[in-house]
């Protein structure tokens, strides 16, 4: 089968388009047919061998997110059958192939029936971020109902759908941006209220918008000295929720609040074959979601083929994109 391959870390330009053998079938697994892909960050770092312990063994194929037909259905196998539509977040890292192929094996445990109402593309566009986003707001967080919800980058990939999903469970939602167009994104999205972060600190938006008190929840999806504002705009005994957290910080602030911290990496359950069908039942929730018009990806206007990854990736790593970057397969 045609593959885009990786023989060792590197920049983009370190893809190479190969034939490969394609994977042999195993009991609990299906063949997909993959139709499309989406670059998320940790494809980049993956790539660029940022995160060694999680990679895949050379010759390796990138990629978890996934949407395409199954082509053949291991044993055991009864809740999929041969030409469903399936997305999933269902390899691309240690001990699995990716889905920059003609065809990708996948645990059935962390798939489930594409969204009826979205295109290839788009479904490839949805398991990671919403994985994560639900992940980090309701079985971290423990967002309820009525709760004020501060969510950084609008327009991120994780971000504009933790926006939607908050909104759905209750939530009033805040969340921040760096541009007008990116604020009317995030109104669009469903938040209550958008703010320019470039434009006014935490201590004014805090003061503006919670009497300067706090949010309840603060969920920070971009890092760095992000998380630091997190703990800022974080309400007395407040939960803050983040998943980049690579980075060393003065936890003073959460101390002197009594904050909770909880961190997501959604790999981990990737990782560990025992909790993969929890991935499958959340993305079965969001399939119903997107059918029922609550929930919606942000697809990026430049759309690639998996003939660019090279070039997709170096537009992930320019920061340029809004929503996410989604390739088509078109072998």
């Amino acid at each position: 089968m045609k593959a885009q391959i990786i023989q060792s870390f590197g920049e983009p330009s370190v893809f190479q388009f190969k034939e490969i053998s394609k994977p042999e079938l195993k009991p609990g697994h299906v063949l997909i047919q993959v139709k499309a892909s989406s670059v998320n960050p940790i494809d980049t770092k993956v790539r660029a061998g940022a995160v060694p312990a999680v990679a895949p063994e050379f010759p390796a194929v990138l990629h978890g997110d996934v949407a395409g037909l199954v082509s053949a259905v291991g044993e055991g196998i009864t809740e999929f059958k041969v030409g469903d539509e399936v997305f999933g977040c269902a390899g691309g890292f240690k001990g699995t192939g990716g889905a920059l192929a003609e065809f990708m094996l996948a645990d059935v445990d962390l798939l489930a029936h594409k969204p009826k109402n979205l295109t290839m593309e788009e479904a490839a566009a949805l398991p990671l971020v919403s994985i994560t986003a639900w992940e980090a707001l309701f079985n971290r967080a423990n967002l309820v109902p009525g709760q004020d919800i501060l969510i950084h980058a609008a327009t991120g990939g994780v971000g504009h759908i933790a926006i939607q999903l908050a909104k759905w469970g209750g939530a009033t939602v805040y969340t921040t941006a760096s541009s007008q167009e990116k604020l009317e994104i995030g109104t669009r999205l469903g938040a209550d209220v958008t703010i320019n972060y470039r434009e006014e600190s935490v201590h004014d938006y805090v003061q503006r918008y919670t009497d300067g008190k706090g949010f309840d929840v603060v969920f920070d999806t971009v890092g760095g000295e992000n998380l630091d504002r997190s703990f800022e705009a974080a309400a007395v005994h407040g939960t803050v929720a983040a998943i980049a957290t690579r980075s060393t910080h003065d936890l003073s602030p959460a101390h002197s609040k009594g904050l909770s911290l909880h961190v997501t990496f959604m790999l981990l359950k990737i990782l560990n074959k025992d909790m993969h069908k929890h991935y499958g039942e959340i993305l079965k929730k969001v399939a119903r979601l997107v059918e029922g018009e609550q929930l919606r990806p942000l697809v990026d206007p430049n759309i690639f083929t998996f003939d660019e990854i090279s070039k997709a990736h170096e537009y992930m790593e320019s920061g340029k994109a809004i929503g996410k970057i989604v390739l088509k397969n078109s072998w």
